[in-house]
């Protein structure tokens, strides 16, 4: 009796040091244990409800933006007779971190894109803000700031003049990008506004720390009415044969 029970209380212990060993889900480690209800999530994995195809008519029946195994699918390979592409959430954010995942190829030589803060002009077709990069081809550009507002359209992180361009050498050594062919590998961004300061972060790293006082805030940028406000959108560059997905996109509004 005495042995049996002894027995008994070293395998409960034993059942109880594996219970509370067992590592989190994936899934809670990515997102940081996030169930406190402050972020919100922009995209369901069934549908683009939320979100809207801003683009020239004669590109809107293409195609380019759906849903895939449960994620949100840029896909213009073998059709580069297009314009700009984009897809815009319905709702307008001012202060907020946003962060999504995106799965990148080798064999996509185009180019994307988050713009923040933008709005889009239906007589021009056009849409005005600042943009975080995307660039597959180049990845080393990922995660730097184009300003895409017409009348300003040049980087603005590093912040260079309109008629340069950036380079290799101004990007972060400590850089990390995965191509979905390495295993389905993914990466992650994280994109913080507040004010006229945007930072973004790539994969743990960060890209860019912009203070954008006297441009975001300008009267260009005011009288367009952004900068300071508006949508969130994912980018197809005109011209462009892209593929790239986007998921876990989700959001956390500042006061």
């Amino acid at each position: 009796m005495k042995a049996t029970l002894t027995l008994s209380l070293v395998l409960a212990s034993l059942v109880l040091t594996v219970v509370f060993h067992v590592p989190a889900p994936a899934a809670a480690v990515q997102q940081g244990g996030e169930d406190d209800g402050s972020w919100a999530p922009l995209f369901n994995g069934r549908d683009l409800d939320g979100w809207t195809v801003k683009c020239k008519p004669e590109d809107s029946d293409k195609g380019f933006w759906r849903v895939d195994n449960g994620t949100i699918l840029a896909d213009s390979i073998g059709r580069k007779g297009h314009d700009y592409v984009w897809l815009t959430t319905n709702r307008e954010y001012g202060d907020f971190v946003l962060r999504l995942e995106f799965q990148a190829y080798r064999s996509s030589p185009g180019n994307s894109g988050v713009q923040i803060r933008s709005r889009y002009n239906e007589t021009e077709r056009w849409l005005n803000g600042p943009q975080v990069d995307i660039h597959p081809p180049g990845p080393w550009r990922t995660g730097m700031m184009w300003d895409e507002t017409r009348g300003n359209q040049r980087w603005i992180y590093p912040d260079i003049p309109k008629d340069k361009w950036v380079d290799e050498t101004m990007s972060k050594p400590a850089r990390i990008f995965h191509y979905g062919e390495e295993g389905d590998a993914w990466n992650s961004l994280e994109i913080s506004a507040r004010g006229t300061r945007v930072t973004a972060v790539l994969n743990g790293v960060v890209i860019t720390d912009y203070e954008g006082k006297g441009v975001l805030d300008d009267e260009l940028h005011q009288k367009l009415q952004v900068g300071r406000k508006g949508v969130i959108a994912l980018q197809i560059h005109t011209g462009d044969e892209l593929r790239i997905r986007y998921r876990n996109i989700r959001i956390k509004v500042q006061d």
